[in-house]
């Protein structure tokens, strides 16, 4: 059997899981008694991967594969090798790079590759077999890779057929079931450096992230680390991987650090991805891609394993359905003792497999609250019209579904709650929002007394600012949290070359394009920090869950629907789109206060508005929580519309640990409408 080493730092006993994965192990007993997998030629890899009879690989979902298996249509390693064809074909890299990889890059139309992998789970024999570019060996650093313990993804494969073979049974829920990781999560068998080009001594983890050692347990092949934006930053580039494109027009980006998770399963490079996000890198991906992405409650799945998590940082799938989605969070949701945050799930998943929820037809009886705060017209611009048409038509399809619709109209869902439950919202910081309100003097000490101005407020909500609303709630950040979880994560993985953040930023190489940011001034700004200070996230965490819970129960209802995003795909490397009114390119504050959302396909634009540099106007101070002094950036404004069919998304919110509830209304959803649409560019093979 594969045993792996835990770390000296956060050793745990095991704990008792909440379904049993134990038939995986027989598999693993199996692999340790089959023969090797001998080194294939390039032309047996291609007669491997051709088409096979009564199956389809394109939009298979799990259901579709493990049915073929069973039906002795299809092989793990048949599976395997299907995949590795598509990756050969699409994955290669998406856009002109003059100046290598590092320098400012150029968009090429319909470019037939995306970038969505980086590291490949082949021994050398295969990847050289295969023709792959080297660089996308499984460890860079260990060139030989023989280690029988850390199986590659042929081998594992070969073993669960040999299982399947001798017993008729799946080796797991998750039998044959391709996944890609993204890069900021441990591999133990597979190169992990968050997308960064930084010299590790042993480019390998010690060890899985939690998550990872269950899915392997529940039977899923892990094929790849997908590509993504350097240590989690929002754009779609990295100085290791590169630029990463979107399928549905490769000049366009992907959405989000969690880009090459959602390219892989949009283009069907893989059967299905885990994404990570602390504001939209889950449901970013997922909607601008067509798909479906699960972010959970935050206490749900383990964080455990990945490069600087935090308070905010989720774990979740990315699929092509709400059913494949719900597959992969049976397997790894649930109490970890590495990640004390988990301790919440202990005792609240629900009775039955969350897959089950998903085979709903009907919504009668189900109240759903519609966020108009994201909606209104006349707040937004020309770029939100189509998205905002595709909402209003998934609410209607919602209501023909059985589902009673409490939409607000002119006016918003959440606010009234906002002023209600002012006194819990309120802080220092809230205050400097509103001067007139709260004065202080020139020192910064309050002139007025405000434990009377918050009394007054609670008694009469009216005299709240009328100006708050979710979307005006100040971004806060944790001072510190940032610095202390890489360092933390650092300590764990005891690499012998990169041992601080001073040697993430020392050692490594950075892209030079300003359009995609400076990734080495974040890790430095991390390592500046010598306080740390949770406070106001954590406060926010707590008022927004607060007043979001209030309004549900007031009125009654089971999930809250909103635009997952009001502005469609932008070009690679475009100005920057402006928030107005508070609206970012994906919706993303509440659900970043560990609440769970999921997205579902809502349909295609027909045309689109794009930003362009506007030469007429002088550049302006960068502004944000991660703006450097002096830092500036060329004003933009919009020209279009131009045609283009992108992907929309809706939003299902709910309680904490109500996935059920949610999972239910979206599928059901889905189900209904069928929105989803493979990108043409990236058809079956010929």
């Amino acid at each position: 059997m594969i045993t792996q080493r835990l770390p000296k730092f956060g050793r745990a006993s095991a704990a008792v899981r909440p379904r049993s994965l134990l038939p995986f192990s027989l598999a693993l007993l199996a692999l340790a008694f089959a023969p090797a997998v001998a080194p294939v030629s390039l032309h047996a890899a291609e007669t491997a991967a051709k088409p096979k009879k009564g199956f389809q690989l394109e939009e298979a979902s799990i259901d579709s594969i493990q049915a073929a298996i069973l039906k002795k249509k299809l092989t793990s390693t048949e599976l395997v090798n299907l995949y590795l064809a598509r990756i050969k074909a699409y994955n290669g890299t998406g856009v002109k790079e003059p100046d290598g990889i590092l320098g400012v890059i150029e968009t090429i139309p319909r470019a037939g590759k995306i970038n969505a992998l980086g590291t490949l789970n082949l021994r050398p024999a295969a990847l050289k077999a295969w023709g792959f570019p080297a660089k996308m060996a499984r460890s860079l650093t260990d060139p030989v890779d023989d280690n029988p313990a850390l199986p590659d993804a042929l081998e594992v494969a070969a073993a669960q057929d040999a299982h399947f073979a001798r017993t008729g049974k799946l080796v797991g829920p998750l039998h044959g079931v391709v996944m890609a990781i993204k890069d900021q999560y441990d591999t133990a068998d597979l190169r992990t450096t968050a997308g960064a080009d930084v010299p590790y001594a042993n480019d390998r983890p010690p060890v899985d992230a939690t998550f990872v050692k269950r899915l392997r347990e529940a039977g899923a092949i892990i094929l790849a680390k997908s590509q993504m934006g350097e240590y989690a930053s929002g754009v779609p580039r990295s100085s290791w991987g590169g630029t990463l494109n979107n399928p549905y027009d490769t000049e366009r980006s992907p959405m989000g650090s969690s880009s090459g998770s959602g390219t892989a399963v949009a283009a069907n490079l893989v059967t299905a991805s885990i994404a990570e996000e602390s504001g939209t890198s889950i449901r970013g991906p997922a909607v601008y891609n067509s798909l479906v992405g699960l972010a959970a409650t935050q206490e749900l799945v383990s964080r455990h394993g990945m490069i600087e998590g935090g308070i905010n940082t989720r774990t979740g799938p990315i699929a092509r359905t709400v059913n494949d989605a719900a597959r992969i969070l049976d397997v790894i949701a649930g109490y970890d003792p590495l990640d004390p945050m988990t301790s919440a799930s202990a005792r609240r998943l629900p009775p039955k497999p969350y897959h089950t929820y998903t085979d709903s037809k009907r919504l009668d009886g189900i109240r759903i609250g519609v966020m108009r705060e994201y909606t209104h017209r006349k707040l937004f611009t020309e770029e939100d019209t189509q998205a905002l048409d595709l909402f209003d038509k998934a609410v209607e399809d919602l209501r023909k579904l059985g589902a009673t619709i409490v939409d607000p109209g002119e006016g918003d869902l959440l606010t009234p709650y906002i002023r209600k439950n002012f006194y819990i919202l309120y802080s220092p910081a809230m205050a400097k929002k509103f001067p007139e309100l709260f004065p202080a003097d020139d020192k910064g000490k309050p002139s007025t007394n405000r434990l009377a101005t918050v009394l007054d407020m609670t008694v009469d909500p009216s005299k709240v600012p009328a100006s708050l609303t979710i979307r005006d709630f100040p971004s806060v950040q944790a001072t510190g949290q940032s610095g202390h979880m890489l360092g933390y994560y650092l300590r764990l993985r005891g690499d012998a070359n990169i041992k601080t953040i001073a040697d993430l930023y020392e050692k490594g190489s950075f892209f030079n394009d300003e359009r995609f940011g400076n990734r080495r001034s974040g890790l430095v700004r991390k390592d500046k920090d010598t306080e740390i200070d949770n406070n106001a996230r954590v406060h926010l965490r707590y008022a927004v869950q607060y007043i979001v819970l209030n309004a549900m129960a007031d009125l009654n209802l089971d999930v809250i629907v909103s635009p997952t995003n009001n502005i469609p795909a932008p070009k690679l490397g475009s100005p920057r789109v402006p928030t107005k009114n508070g609206r970012p390119l994906v919706w993303s504050f509440i659900g970043a206060q560990g609440l769970p959302n999921m997205t579902v396909p809502a349909g295609f634009t027909t045309e689109v508005w794009d930003r362009v540099v506007d030469p007429d106007k002088p550049r302006v101070p960068v502004t944000g929580p991660n703006a450097e002094p002096g830092e500036t950036e060329p004003q933009s404004k919009l020209v279009g519309p131009v045609p283009a069919k992108l992907p929309v998304g809706i939003d299902f919110l709910g309680r904490p640990f109500d996935e059920p509830t949610i999972l239910k209304v979206a599928a059901a959803y889905q189900n209904a409408t069928r929105h989803r649409v493979p990108p043409p560019d990236f058809g079956p093979l010929k």
